[in-house]
């Protein structure tokens, strides 16, 4: 297992034709900070080095997928840093969206904000009947820099995701799975994740697997 600095926040293991890459700050409730950002640059970087993997799991420890980023540490970045903490963001979900492999979400609990933009970026998703999602920035006066305004409508329609962006509102399971927001409600979406993952593995055709992500 590769751990990503002392703090360990995020951890990436190894399961022979897949991985899984799980957020790891529950206390924090697996906040995208600049710390966390860090980590999964790490993690990614290590997952393209070990070249034999089919797919990548993504998830969050301690029954939470992530609340995205610390608010209030936003809100006292200048103009610049928070373009460069924007940018950031967009390269490494644009990086996931486009890495060379069937990337899966397994959502447990909350997936808000840059966390949903997190869930988005891949190609498919499972939650729990526990999970709920929202884009809240809208109550701050800002909007998701992630690539989720773009991301969102293609997945719900533009109508659905224009009342949310715009009203705020947590989507519960149940109407996530109606709008198409996530693939399927399951108990334990990692187990369902990784099996699905080593099922799309053991039918790997390199051409067919990019030709269905060029498609989505």
């Amino acid at each position: 297992m590769f751990e990503t600095g002392n703090a360990h926040l995020v951890s990436l293991t190894d399961q022979g034709s897949y991985a899984v890459l799980s957020l790891d700050c529950p206390e924090k409730l697996n906040r995208l900070t600049e710390a966390m950002l860090d980590g999964l640059e790490r993690a990614f970087a290590v997952f393209e080095g070990w070249r034999h993997q089919r797919a990548l799991v993504v998830t969050g420890t301690g029954g939470v997928f992530s609340v995205g980023a610390d608010l209030e540490a936003l809100s006292c970045l200048d103009s610049a840093s928070a373009r460069q903490f924007s940018q950031r963001g967009q390269r490494l979900m644009a990086h996931l969206n486009r890495v060379d492999c069937v990337t899966i979400a397994a959502i447990d609990g909350y997936c808000l904000g840059g966390g949903l933009d997190l869930a988005l970026s891949c190609d498919l998703r499972y939650a729990s009947p526990r999970s709920s999602f929202q884009h809240p920035g809208v109550r701050r006066g800002i909007i998701t820099g992630w690539g989720g305004n773009v991301r969102l409508p293609r997945l719900i329609g533009k109508d659905a995701a224009r009342r949310y962006f715009m009203t705020g509102e947590r989507i519960d399971a149940c109407e996530a799975r109606r709008l198409g927001l996530i693939n399927d409600l399951r108990e334990q979406p990692l187990r369902v994740a990784c099996e699905v993952a080593s099922t799309i593995a053991s039918n790997w055709t390199a051409g067919m697997i990019s030709a269905a992500k060029l498609a989505s």
